[in-house]
C-alpha cells in the first residue's frame, strides 16, 4: 500500500495545473489533469510528443472512465472489462465532448483500469481519471525509477511519487476495442 503524504503532495500538485510522475505496471508515468489545457500542453512540450498522438487516461476503477466514454456494445465493453485492473490500454470511442488535446486526430480515447497501487491510489485521491504517459522525451527510453525521472526532466516535474515499477518490461499493450486490432504489442 503506498504512503499517503505523496500522494497527497501530487495531488495538490495536479490542482495547481502541476506533472507528477509516478509508478505504473511497466515504467514511470507522467500525468496531469486530462481538462487543464496548459497542464496538458506542458506534458506535450516537455515530451516533444505531438499533440495529434492522442494520450492515455488511467484511473483507479472503470467508472472514473466511463464519463469519456461512448457506449458500445456489451460484447465490446466486457472485452475491455475482462482485463481490468491491469496492464491492458484501450482505444475507445470517446465522447464527442473530450479534447482534441486528449484523443490527438482519433475519434477514440486511450484508456485504462491501472492495477498498480500508487497509480491506483492516485487516481483514487484526485476522484478521477489522470493523463498517464510514459516519462520520458519522445525517442528515449521510458524511465523505470525517479532518477530517470530527474534526469530527463531535472525540476520540470512538480511531484515524483518514489515506488517500484511492475514487473513489465515495456509500456502496456494497446488494443482497439472496435477492430480488436493491437496497436502497440505487449
Amino acid at each position: 500500500m503506498p504512503r499517503d503524504w505523496p500522494v497527497r503532495q501530487a495531488v495538490r500538485a495536479l490542482r495547481r495545473g502541476g506533472l507528477v510522475a509516478y509508478p505504473t505496471e511497466a515504467v514511470y508515468g507522467l500525468g496531469c489533469n486530462p481538462l487543464d489545457p496548459y497542464a496538458v500542453g506542458r506534458l506535450l512540450a516537455l515530451k516533444h510528443r505531438p499533440v495529434a498522438k492522442g494520450l492515455i487516461l488511467i484511473a483507479e476503477r472503470f467508472e472514473q472512465l466511463a464519463p469519456w466514454l461512448a457506449g458500445v456494445p456489451p460484447r465490446l465493453a466486457e472485452r475491455a472489462l475482462a482485463t481490468w485492473p491491469g496492464p491492458v490500454t484501450w482505444t475507445w470511442p470517446a465522447q464527442d465532448w473530450v479534447p482534441d488535446w486528449l484523443r490527438g486526430e482519433h475519434s477514440t480515447l486511450a484508456v485504462r483500469v491501472t492495477a498498480h497501487p500508487v497509480a491506483a491510489a492516485l487516481c483514487r485521491r484526485w476522484g478521477g481519471a489522470l493523463v498517464s504517459t510514459s516519462a520520458n522525451p519522445a525517442g528515449l527510453r521510458p524511465a523505470r525509477n525517479p532518477l530517470h525521472v530527474q534526469c530527463y526532466f531535472g525540476n520540470q516535474v512538480d511531484t515524483i511519487i518514489h515506488g517500484a515499477t511492475g514487473p513489465r518490461s515495456s509500456p502496456t499493450p494497446i488494443h482497439d476495442l472496435l477492430s480488436e486490432n493491437i496497436i502497440r504489442p505487449a
